[in-house]
């Protein structure tokens, strides 16, 4: 018995000495997302810098290089620019999947470990991970909670983009509301931008005498409509239901706001959580190919504290 808890214990040591040296071992992974354009990817920025931070003190060896790109030709021109910088990982978050399938296929080809994370690639074989938050079940579970919530009533819809990411959440949203008496009055493009939300919240007030909830995809809108709403001082409006967890949001839940009493999580952490993984795959060695999709989690009063991140610009 002595034997082998002197061999147990040997074997222990030598393991946790295995795991020092390889957390010195040299890795360099390039993270390309884009610029922090509007709100969700300034959010995004944000989490990998400090996932940056974290990951580069907790395994001494791992190097990691972060670009922000305007547009997708620039992303392209960056990720060209990375390949002959020597990399071992890739975790990119596109301008445009249809676009920058080439270019990443082209660092894949150089035996290159990428990441992909929110917008898939026009062909996914290219990727060994694929990180993304769910974007029917947003939908879905915005559509739910305006079913509990109202039984029956009106609503107006605004879109994001005329992409798949837009026409997924609104598979998810009708399925939500399925069943119900709830009627959608109208559904209008806001381009996740607050500014255009604005102006289509405009046009719903003037062309519908009663409303009451809005759903809108993004938070960013969010802000849009509910300007819009203090400006028309339109009081049949009962709330507003927006989606990402965007910190003001957040902090309307947690406060009890009675125009934002809830949010439905897209976070713009999903990078952090897939440059966690990328490492893992190096360091750690865990089986982490495949997808990695994040729940879209209803944010309630309740829970608000656990999904508020102050220092974010988003």
């Amino acid at each position: 018995m002595r034997k082998l808890v002197i061999g147990l214990a040997a074997a222990a040591m030598a393991s946790a000495f295995g795991m020092a040296h390889a957390q010195d071992k040299s890795v360099t992974m390039a993270v390309s997302i884009p610029a922090a354009d509007h709100g969700w990817t300034g959010g995004v920025v944000y989490h990998a810098e400090q996932a940056k931070t974290k990951l580069e003190a907790r395994y001494p060896g791992l190097k990691i290089i972060l670009k922000t790109s305007p547009d997708g030709a620039s992303q392209a021109n960056a990720l060209e620019d990375l390949t002959t910088q020597g990399i071992n990982a890739l975790v990119t978050l596109p301008h445009n999947s249809d676009e920058l399938t080439d270019p990443i296929r082209q660092v894949k080809d150089k035996g290159v470990f990428v990441t992909v994370v929110d917008r898939a690639l026009s062909d996914p074989k290219i990727q060994d991970l694929y990180v993304a938050g769910n974007n029917f079940e947003l939908g879905r579970v915005a559509g739910q909670y305006i079913k509990d919530t109202l039984k029956s009533g009106d609503v107006v819809v605004i879109r994001g983009l005329p992409i798949v990411i837009d026409e997924e959440r609104q598979k998810g949203f009708d399925e939500g509301i399925k069943g119900s008496e709830i009627k959608v009055l109208d559904r209008q493009f806001g381009n996740w931008s607050r500014d255009d939300a604005f102006k289509v919240m405009q046009d719903y007030l003037s062309k519908h005498q009663k409303i009451d909830a809005v759903w809108c995809q993004d938070d960013d809108m969010a802000v849009g409509v509910l300007e819009a709403i203090q400006q028309a001082k339109r009081t049949d409006i009962k709330f507003v239901v927006g989606g990402a967890g965007m910190k003001d949001m957040i902090k309307k839940v947690a406060d009890g706001d009675a125009m934002i009493p809830v949010d439905v999580l897209y976070p713009p952490s999903m990078i952090a959580t897939a440059m966690e993984l990328t490492a893992a795959n190096f360091y750690d060695q865990l089986p982490v190919r495949g997808s990695f999709t994040l729940d879209a989690t209803l944010v309630t009063k309740d829970n608000a504290s656990e999904y508020y991140f102050p220092d974010s610009p988003f």
